[in-house]
């Protein structure tokens, strides 16, 4: 694996570390880890003054499909909360979503450029839906994308390597969450 190319001006975008998504069965990854994973990274980007964002997903995008809820049913009331181990700060940004990807009719591109960043690093739940559509969304948008693969994590283990072999090359780099810290430190 080369070596992680991080700007002076990246940026951590976690995607649905929420009770109620970190709750589902996961795989390759256990979501704890994820989680864990994912507070040491932001911890790591605080410390270098880098912003954090901490994106959530509150309700759903309109129209029909054909997996509609899959029998999830209601929401628990606590499902769009953060979990603790994040440490979320009054410093880190905060995104609501309503959709799979960050980006779609959020602010996310404002309060980045705002910011100066040109460059994100990813992590989150689901690799195949949030992180996956933030990442193209982001590619799209002119970022250099970082994928901290062991800090994202899937449904199944087959889909969150479809992403991670098949379409991250395609937008970014890819790594460790250690690799994303140790390129931190020559940032």
């Amino acid at each position: 694996m080369a070596t992680l190319t991080l700007d002076p001006r990246t940026a951590l975008v976690l995607i649905d570390l929420q009770k109620g998504v970190t709750g589902m069965p996961t795989a390759p990854h256990p979501a704890d880890e994820v989680v864990q994973r994912g507070a040491h990274l932001a911890a790591e980007f605080r410390r270098r003054g880098l912003p954090v964002v901490l994106v959530t997903v509150r309700g759903g995008a309109p129209g029909r499909t054909a997996a509609g809820l899959g029998g999830r049913g209601e929401r628990p009331a606590d499902h769009a909360d953060l979990r603790p181990e994040l440490d979320p700060q009054p410093t880190d940004i905060r995104v609501t979503k309503q959709d799979w990807g960050a980006f779609y009719g959020t602010s996310l591109d404002l309060e980045l450029r705002r910011r100066g960043v040109t460059q994100i690093v990813l992590g989150g739940i689901a690799t195949r839906f949030g992180v996956e559509s933030t990442a193209r969304s982001a590619h799209e948008h002119g970022y250099h994308v970082t994928v901290a693969e062991d800090a994202c994590t899937d449904l199944d283990a087959d889909g969150h390597r479809a992403s991670v072999d098949g379409v991250f090359p395609r937008l970014g780099e890819t790594g460790s969450t250690d690799e994303v810290v140790a390129a931190l430190g020559a940032a």
